[in-house]
């Protein structure tokens, strides 16, 4: 059964000539009981006929030409005085097509066409009667235009439910394409989180354990007792960069927060002091200062100013060349938290705060912009005018809406 309805709607012009044929049929019929008066008057019956049932063919390939065609159909008929026969029927079917269509003109010239049309047949073909009175003629032709008028009202509908389909499905698939899209940029802002991550936690780990590495090797022989001590730093940095890391690929497996081991909290302000303490470690002398009332902050402010001040003592290491010195001062006011983190060395080159620069650097500090934009607050980067790198960040304590 499923076959045969895509088939019929496959072939709708095939539909139409059946049904097309079979109205020609009856209207044959018709032809041949009631023998016209003059053989004129038979050919112009004929003519009606079939141009009735060509509508009836042709009404979904070319339904205005259709319309156009029934209309002067019509008024042949009522110039030569061919009665009403069953081919006229094609004029309800040529309404409820246009009706279906977009074309809005044609649709309210077939509803007035309709309309009209059982008045002028019984205007062309009533005759005169003493018995009959003028409300009742009236009576008649108002239900002669009601099939006409219900055949418009049914095409009407058609055409507005199918609109209103159409409108769902446009409308579904702009849905399904913003979905994709926000699914997209969902995608972008965790990778870009990730890899923040990622970079802190790698960068500053390891910048650590190269330093150590490094003195290490050089009083390995001189002094052991110290070669000793740094090897041990080594080994706690590395232990701490795996436990970070742990936590991070935690975050990552979806479920397995509570089976999959133990992971370590997010970082935040009060584990600024052991930061320190382990960049003094790794021979960086730092001065830490607090300001203010110390309170419980957000937990994305709190990251936040641990992997500013973190990223800032990497690059310190990094760039700052021999003997260089770093203060790193916190400030807790009424509404913001005040980081600054300034350094006496050489400072950092041009590429590495500007844009990221050409060369692919400075990933560190696009990461610091990226978290303090994603808390609405404000950071300023860049080197100190006596020398030196200065990094200044103004946190917002009230959540971004």
């Amino acid at each position: 059964m499923q076959r045969l309805y895509d088939f019929f709607r496959r072939h709708p012009t095939g539909v139409d000539t059946f049904w097309a044929l079979l109205l020609l049929g009856f209207a044959g019929l018709w032809l041949m009981s009631d023998f016209l008066r003059g053989s004129l008057q038979y050919l112009v019956g004929v003519a009606v006929v079939l141009s009735l049932c060509t509508v009836v063919a042709l009404r979904r390939r070319a339904p205005v030409k259709m319309l156009l065609l029934a209309t002067g159909a019509g008024l042949v008929q009522l110039a030569f005085d061919v009665e009403p026969n069953p081919a006229d029927f094609a004029m309800l079917v040529i309404i409820y097509t246009v009706a279906c269509g977009n074309v809005r003109w044609a649709s309210r010239y077939a509803l007035i066409g309709g309309a009209l049309a059982p008045a002028l047949s019984r205007i062309r073909w009533s005759e005169p009667s003493p018995y009959r009175t003028l409300w009742q003629d009236v009576i008649v032709t108002v239900f002669l235009a009601v099939p006409f008028v219900l055949a418009w009202v049914m095409g009407d509908s058609l055409r507005t439910r199918r609109a209103y389909w159409a409108q769902l499905e446009e409308r579904a698939a702009r849905l399904e394409k913003e979905r994709e899209t926000q699914s997209r940029i969902a995608v972008a802002a965790e990778r870009a989180r990730i890899a923040r991550e990622l970079h802190d936690v790698v960068a500053h780990n390891v910048s650590v354990m190269v330093v150590q590495a490094d003195g290490a090797a050089y009083v390995l022989k001189s002094a052991p007792d110290q070669a000793r001590q740094a090897l041990e730093t080594i080994s706690g940095t590395g232990r701490q960069a795996l436990a970070e890391m742990r936590r991070l690929l935690g975050v990552l497996r979806t479920g397995e927060g509570a089976e999959g081991g133990e992971y370590v909290p997010q970082p935040g302000v009060e584990q600024l002091a052991d930061l320190v303490e382990q960049v003094r470690g790794a021979g960086l002398p730092v001065e830490f200062t607090v300001h203010g009332q110390e309170r419980p902050l957000p937990s994305g402010v709190e990251l936040t100013a641990y992997r500013i001040v973190q990223e800032a003592l990497t690059n310190t290491r990094k760039h700052g060349g021999p003997g260089v010195g770093a203060t790193v001062s916190i400030g807790y006011g009424e509404e913001n938290l005040e980081l600054l983190v300034e350094d006496d060395g050489r400072g950092a080159q041009h590429e590495l705060y500007e844009e990221g620069g050409a060369d692919g650097l400075g990933h560190g500090l696009i990461g610091m912009r990226e978290r303090v934009g994603m808390v609405g607050g404000s950071l300023d980067a860049g080197p100190r005018p006596g020398g030196g790198f200065r990094i200044s960040a103004v946190l917002p304590l009230t959540p971004v809406r």
